[in-house]
């Protein structure tokens, strides 16, 4: 992206210095020093638990700091609060949004700053305007809860400009969006750039921070470790910033495509329909081998998915057929589908993936139970519950201050290797795995492509749903590409290419 050469470009809008927050004596950021300017993109990247959040959330009043200073335009601000944030015009975009789902979108964009006697049709006239000179395709009366999350981001966005931001900040806003809404969010962020607007954008997917900012900002352990253009950046260099030492290649030099030798299939789906997603779903899946499956989000790939685990149903007449070691299979419940050895690993771990208020251990021991020999134990052993969670903590990595810490207290990568234990405890020959590494940082993604690789070299049969394309083409033994309900391509890894890739999922 081209720097702006304008002298407004070249202003702090917002200075911090010396940020730093303590919990109980230990520091969640340390001095930190950060600037964005008008008119720049700032992207602010590190692993988890790295510090951004609590940065971005004291910019945006959310957090008190313990000792440091925040400038807005010069002016030394103290915000208490995120509505004292708000009257500066500093905006915080969250990932999991903060709009009221039974409310209008023009009451959500209005909220706040409501005149006393406010009439429906002039907030609903006020909004459309508002977003149609945004190109926002969003009704304003239209219940927020019924809007997809691209558009519950539109009308956050909308909300901020109507707050006349002057900072807007977003956490990590592609996290559940399609590759084709992303580029209208990048299209958004930069004409919010041409219009002035200080813009802070944080994200673990580090092309985008690459590609959309002007600057970058590392932080590691609570501490900045290097802002700079992001012209001065590779991916490789930000990785190496980022957990201060070489992680293995993501590279994965897939040979099972060519050794694999003629046989039955472990699993075989074939012309499957299942409601108004899933129209005849066609393709197998070996043993031993990666099979990425890429696609726009509703083209199919996660219902398949729920249909093969027995969460979704398929069509009662004329819905196809599932074979498992040439077998027909037809599941009611999951847990038909784990007994058969069966598991899968939702796109969701929040809300359908672990149980937030039980710890790590108990997470995990409940994956165990689901099986044929946790339903048959007599009684809740605690000493058996440690025992199968330390294991399976051990092999997924997951660290954490200790087990017995709530699920929801811990980074989004040890959040999902908890998920992930799960569903492996459950010792499945068939994983599969929706979106696994969705809201990661860029350690925990390592870790866990080398964990599915080594349950490919295991024997297992692996299947892994992802929107992000690097994920598909780096770890796949073979990719296909779904749209529209149905599988409309097939590549060899070494003859994939993003480009090749969404083409099939476009057109």
């Amino acid at each position: 992206m081209n720097n702006l050469t304008s002298s407004a470009n070249q202003l702090s809008r917002l200075q911090v210095t010396g940020a730093t927050k303590l919990y109980g004596g230990t520091p969640a950021i340390q001095g930190v020093d950060f600037t964005v300017r008008a008119g720049e993109v700032h992207a602010i990247v590190g692993e988890n638990g790295a510090g951004k959040s609590t940065l971005t959330k004291a910019i945006a009043g959310a957090v008190q700091l313990t000792s440091g200073e925040i400038r807005l335009d010069g002016e030394v601000c103290r915000f208490k609060s995120p509505a004292d944030a708000l009257r500066r015009g500093i905006v915080m975009v969250y990932q999991e949004d903060s709009l009221v789902p039974t409310m209008t979108v023009a009451q959500n964009v209005h909220l706040g700053r409501e005149k006393f006697l406010s009439r429906l049709r002039a907030l609903n006239i006020s909004a459309q305007q508002l977003l149609q000179s945004m190109n926002f395709n969003v009704e304003p009366n239209d219940v927020v809860a019924t809007l997809g999350t691209a558009k519950r981001q539109m009308v956050e966005i909308a909300r901020a400009v109507y707050y006349q931001a002057q900072v807007i900040i977003f956490d990590e806003p592609t996290a559940s969006l399609t590759p084709e809404e992303m580029q209208h969010l990048f299209l958004l962020i930069e004409d919010l750039r041409r219009r002035g607007l200080a813009i802070v954008f944080i994200s673990h997917a580090l092309e985008e921070a690459l590609t959309l900012a002007d600057r970058i900002t590392v932080l590691r352990d609570a501490k900045k470790v290097i802002t700079a253009p992001a012209s001065e950046f590779d991916r490789d260099k930000l990785v190496h910033y980022m957990v201060g030492r070489q992680l293995t290649s993501d590279r994965h030099e897939s040979d099972t495509y060519r050794k694999r030798s003629p046989g039955q299939p472990l699993l075989r789906v074939q012309n499957v329909i299942a409601g108004t997603m899933v129209k005849n779903m066609s393709f197998s899946v070996f043993a031993g081998e990666v099979l990425g499956i890429a696609g726009l989000v509703g083209s199919g790939r996660t219902e398949v998915a729920q249909v093969i685990a027995g969460i979704r149903k398929r069509n009662f007449l004329q819905g196809g057929a599932i074979y498992l070691d040439g077998r027909p299979v037809r599941y009611r419940v999951p847990a038909q589908a784990i007994q058969d050895g069966i598991a899968y690993v939702t796109e969701d771990r929040k809300v359908a993936g672990f149980f937030e208020t039980m710890n790590v251990d108990e997470n995990i021991y409940l994956g165990w139970l689901s099986t044929p020999a946790g339903r048959r134990r007599l009684g809740y052993s605690t000493r058996h519950r440690d025992e199968v969670s330390a294991e399976w903590v051990k092999k997924t990595r997951i660290t954490a201050i200790n087990r017995h810490s709530k699920v929801i207290e811990l980074s989004g990568g040890n959040q999902q290797k908890v998920v992930v234990a799960k569903s492996l405890v459950q010792e499945p020959r068939l994983i599969i795995l929706d979106e696994p590494t969705r809201g990661v940082d860029v350690g925990s993604i390592a870790e866990i492509h080398q964990l599915i690789r080594g349950l490919a070299r295991d024997g297992k049969a692996v299947v892994v749903i992802s929107s992000y394309l690097p994920e598909i083409l780096n770890i796949s033994d073979r990719i296909l590409v779904a749209r529209g309900g149905q599988i409309v391509a097939e590549f060899k890894p070494e003859d994939a290419t993003q480009e090749k890739i969404m083409y099939a999922a476009v057109h």
